[in-house]
């Protein structure tokens, strides 16, 4: 993923959070990740893994193919 990518994906992790009404440590906690990780995702330093994907999706009540359509 470039980085270009990658602040795509923060920014729809970000408005999908929020439309949720999660903070980012309510989001890691749920998705048993870290929360500076998720800050950092949302800054797009970092690339999730397929994995961080699907428990994104899965707390965010969305299917994971969507955040995908949502960067394009």
């Amino acid at each position: 993923m470039d980085k270009r990518l990658a602040r795509k994906f923060g920014v729809v992790l970000r408005q999908l959070r929020l439309g949720r009404k999660l903070s980012q440590e309510a989001l890691a906690f749920e998705a048993s990740l870290d929360r500076t990780f998720i800050s950092m995702l949302e800054r797009g330093t970092r690339q999730p893994t397929l994995e961080t994907i699907f428990r994104l999706a899965k707390v965010l009540r969305v299917d994971p193919s969507s955040i995908v359509r949502r960067m394009e």
